[in-house]
């Protein structure tokens, strides 16, 4: 069984640490600008699958990508639409989630067998800078069990996830869930999925007509 460590975010140790498990691989939890998350490397297979197995996520969830910034769109998306370019640059990074063209880079176990892909650039420093240094997208979502209350602090992630994750990154408490607005950019109008911190009309004001 493996054992969950709880190591401060704020430690260079710790970091690097993160980091080296996550291109071993592993997975790790951190805090974001919503809840803590868990992810993996975003272009490995195996440790998606670990991912899958850790949440006792059914496979037809599909799993969202962090990203450093709107750069990293180029990596994972087949083709950015303007639209997506236009939000991206005005509400990333913060409570925006993107619906866009998967690239034949992205593991279709990410996917869900799908076509498209949800992405998102957090607004907190420790999750970006996770992701910089890993030179790679986060797969990402929840540090909890799938159905599961989300956690908020480290602690709370530790005791839904301890002994199926080797490190937790401890940075604070959390907001909580706060629910980014999701926005399909595969289709023309985009059509709006979720409405979420971000209004229909601030999503207006930016591309015009939307579904």
């Amino acid at each position: 069984m493996i054992k969950t460590q709880i190591l401060p975010a704020t430690d260079t140790q710790a970091f690097g640490h993160a980091v080296r498990l996550l291109r071993a691989g592993k997975l790790v939890a951190f805090p974001t600008d919503t809840v803590y998350g868990v992810g993996a490397s975003g272009f490995n297979e195996r440790a998606i699958e670990q991912l899958f197995v850790a949440k006792n996520r059914a496979r037809d969830k599909a799993i969202p990508y962090l990203l450093n910034d709107t750069r990293d769109l180029e990596l994972v998306a087949r083709e950015i639409p303007p639209a997506a370019r236009l939000l991206a640059a005005k509400f990333w990074p913060g409570a925006l989630t993107l619906i866009v063209p998967a690239s034949a880079r992205v593991p279709k176990i990410l996917i869900a067998g799908g076509e498209s892909v949800a992405v998102r650039v957090p607004n907190h420093p420790t999750t970006r800078t996770l992701i910089d240094s890993l030179r790679a997208p986060l797969a990402a979502t929840s540090a909890n069990i799938s159905g599961a209350r989300d956690p908020a602090t480290a602690r709370e992630a530790q005791e839904q996830l301890n002994g199926r994750i080797p490190l937790i990154l401890d940075g604070g408490a959390t907001r909580g869930n706060v629910p980014s607005t999701v926005v399909d950019v595969t289709c023309d109008p985009p059509r709006i999925l979720r409405v979420g911190v971000i209004s229909v009309e601030e999503i207006v004001k930016v591309i015009g007509k939307v579904e």
